[in-house]
């Protein structure tokens, strides 16, 4: 019987992070299996800024965009990653329906790339869009989407008393039945 992979059904969203900062290989291959994921036209609208905390000063820059709630926890991620999306077509300049499902699916090959690498990645829409534009000089043309902290799992004790019983929570999913319909939707 076919099953979901390992890399995808066991896959969670950390609080807690070891101190260990990834190597730089082994973040650039996390990049690379997002830079080969499918994208419309070949557009490949997708971009990331990263910093680790080897960087103080720009890890305080990222860690400055996050609202308080992830700020919490985020500053002991050894790596926060920025994922954007270009607005316009590369070829004609015109706007981009596709960036934001493509970014995406480049996060979805991140997301189990990081996974089978021993990496775990919790994403984040909780910060300040317009901070990290301006923290993080990006330019009109792109969209900052989700914020991202990458590292190897922690030890929950190292976490704030108050954020104890979210780190062991597991987010529980839907039932197959309720998101996908045969011939037509049936809400």
């Amino acid at each position: 019987m076919i099953k979901v992979i390992d890399f995808i059904s066991h896959r969670y969203s950390p609080t807690a992070f070891d101190k260990r900062v990834p190597t730089k290989e082994d973040l650039l291959i996390l990049f690379e299996a997002a830079q080969k994921a499918p994208s419309a036209f070949n557009e490949q609208p997708w971009r990331f800024i990263y910093t680790t905390t080897d960087d103080q000063p720009a890890h305080r820059k990222f860690l400055d965009c996050l609202v308080d709630a992830n700020k919490l926890w985020a500053k002991t991620a050894p790596v926060l990653a920025l994922s954007l999306a270009k607005k316009t077509l590369t070829r004609n300049g015109k706007p981009n329906f596709y960036a934001h499902y493509d970014t995406g699916m480049a996060i979805g090959n991140l997301l189990v790339q990081a996974m089978s690498q021993g990496l775990y990645v919790h994403q984040m829409g909780g910060y300040d869009r317009n901070k990290a534009i301006s923290n993080l000089e990006i330019p009109d043309d792109f969209e900052p989407m989700a914020m991202m902290a990458i590292g190897y799992p922690g030890n929950l004790a190292d976490l704030p008393a108050e954020l104890h019983e979210r780190a062991i929570k597991r987010s529980v999913r839907k039932n197959i039945d309720e998101v996908v319909y045969y011939g037509r939707i049936g809400l």
